[in-house]
């Protein structure tokens, strides 16, 4: 594949088949991801991938507290304000609709709307999970640095035919990632990213979001 037809083929995977990548290619994407940029090139971020045993556990416990209605706790607090306008809301409202149109539920069907808000929870079935890290020394300013890596690793992945989702309900309770990996208090969790081999069957991994045109977010000035 081509860089371009990387981008443009790369989409956020909501369903896996259960087959873990082989050790060779898992080394390989996060070889690649580690020549992300950086600031100063301190390259702040922390990736902790879980995997068998460990993958299950954390799977077991995220849908449990989830199950429970246990509020999330995650490191780093919103920094949002007020409620999200429009453009914004609107095309967070477009991306819900594309999904529950993939996956035949109606908007109306609550019910059916909240098990598809779960499957995060289950982590979409992924036999991987990269949790995405920083130390507590690291704020706001280096967080993009890591998500300029996450961009690289997910491209990476696409490039070798693997299927990736960034999920923010991966910092919900970053207590359970930090027991899992028997990490210090000055690890924290920034978000994490589901990945394996798509399941093809799986009618919401053909859904297809669509992009603002540039003119709603890029301004040229000569």
């Amino acid at each position: 594949m081509n860089f371009e037809d990387v981008v443009r083929t790369r989409s956020s995977i909501r369903g896996f088949l259960p087959d873990p990548v082989p050790q060779e290619l898992l080394e390989k994407v996060f070889e690649l991801a580690r020549w992300s940029p950086s600031g100063t090139n301190i390259q702040p971020w922390q990736t902790f991938v879980a995997s068998g045993e460990t993958r299950d556990h954390l799977r077991q416990s995220f849908m449990e507290r989830a199950r429970n209605k246990e509020p999330a706790a995650p490191d780093h607090a919103s920094s949002k304000k007020g409620k999200m306008g429009d453009p914004w809301k609107q095309r967070q409202r477009d991306c819900a609709a594309v999904l529950y149109d993939a996956m035949d539920v109606a908007w109306e069907d609550r019910e059916a709307r909240g098990r598809v808000a779960f499957r995060n929870f289950e982590m979409f079935d992924a036999p991987h999970v990269a949790f995405l890290c920083m130390n507590e020394h690291f704020g706001i300013g280096n967080a993009w640095d890591v998500g300029m890596y996450a961009q690289t690793l997910m491209l990476a992945m696409t490039a070798n035919g693997l299927g990736s989702c960034a999920q923010g309900t991966m910092r919900h309770y970053p207590d359970l990632v930090r027991d899992a990996f028997n990490l210090g208090p000055e690890i924290k969790v920034l978000f994490g990213i589901s990945f394996g081999f798509p399941d093809p069957s799986m009618s919401v991994n053909k859904a297809r979001t669509e992009r603002a045109p540039i003119s709603e977010s890029v301004f040229f000035s000569s």
